[in-house]
């Protein structure tokens, strides 16, 4: 008997950036006769398109598609938010179909519904509007020395170029009086469906070429236009990322266009080996690559719901 057998289940499609995740997870959501949950930190933004790599139009037709275009550009959307909102979905959908497909490269929130997330207490608006403040005006030193003198733990493992995680955990720390770890769950939540990992790679050369034609077409089809209209927004978090951070620079007089171009390429690549170097970490992912449907499809038969 398969281990969970009596829980329906979700089948998480990963991997690194213009490997060719989309068409997989349409083809296995036509095939299943399902649907497919956005697993993309900035596919939910309606004001991004060309940059994100969406699923066109008439993919989105072939296979219904949730968390794609579902927010503005002008909403802060956690991880958090983002794992809450995908696990009800999930379970919404697993009311209708036995299977569903979850797709995307961002792996904090693909953690989420793989693992749920930690339930953090609501503050004060005022409290992340003064850490806000400070940080504009004395700069993020301040606030990390007070990080590492009220929880060296969190400290301890906090990308300490974050401000944004740095200002969460104060927030939540002056907010309670209590460590921001704490709150930070230490075993995994039991989540309500089997799951099954499927990665997609290619080899090295074969993906960077990829990468580097993915990004040829985005600057034709009019990145660079479109990041111009996102300028307002440059400090968003869901634009302070490889594809735009770029273009901004360009925008800013930093360097000119080609040195711009050279560096989406670059950063792209270096992204898509950050993406793989996390997706290693978990050794229940299985390694396909994007032609090998058949054999996915096989794996999958063997995971199906009784």
């Amino acid at each position: 008997m398969r281990e969970n057998s009596h829980k329906p289940l979700l089948i998480s499609i990963v991997g690194p950036t213009a490997v060719g995740k989309t068409a997989v997870a349409i083809e296995l959501a036509q095939w299943l006769g399902t649907e497919i949950v956005s697993a993309d930190s900035r596919q939910f933004y309606r004001e991004l398109n060309i940059g994100t790599a969406k699923p066109s139009p008439e993919e989105l037709k072939t296979a219904k598609h949730h968390f794609i275009n579902s927010h503005s550009i002008e909403q802060l959307y956690s991880a958090g938010e983002y794992g809450r909102d995908a696990v009800v979905k999930i379970q919404e959908l697993h009311n209708r179909y036995s299977s569903v497909i979850a797709a995307g490269g961002s792996g904090l929130y693909l953690k989420a519904i793989w693992e749920g997330f930690d339930d953090m207490p609501e503050m004060d608006s005022s409290i992340r509007e003064k850490l806000n403040v400070e940080f504009e005006s004395k700069g993020l030193a301040p606030l990390l020395e007070e990080l590492r003198s009220a929880d060296p733990e969190y400290y301890a493992r906090v990308d300490r170029q974050n401000g944004q995680r740095v200002i969460r955990a104060l927030e939540v720390i002056r907010g309670t009086g209590a460590p921001f770890s704490s709150f930070r769950k230490k075993t995994m939540n039991q989540m309500p469906y089997h799951q099954l990992r499927i990665g997609l790679n290619l080899a090295r050369e074969v993906l960077f070429d990829r990468i580097e034609q993915r990004m040829d077409a985005m600057i034709d089809d009019g990145l660079f236009e479109e990041a111009k209209q996102l300028y307002q927004f440059k400090d968003h978090n869901a634009l302070q990322t490889v594809g735009y951070s770029e273009i901004f620079g360009y925008l800013n007089g930093e360097y000119d266009k080609e040195e711009a171009i050279r560096l989406l390429k670059r950063n792209s690549r270096r992204y898509a080996k950050r993406q793989l170097t996390w997706f290693r970490k978990f050794e229940d992912i299985h390694w396909f690559e994007p032609g090998q449907v058949e054999q996915i499809k096989n794996l999958i038969a063997r995971h199906l719901p009784d």
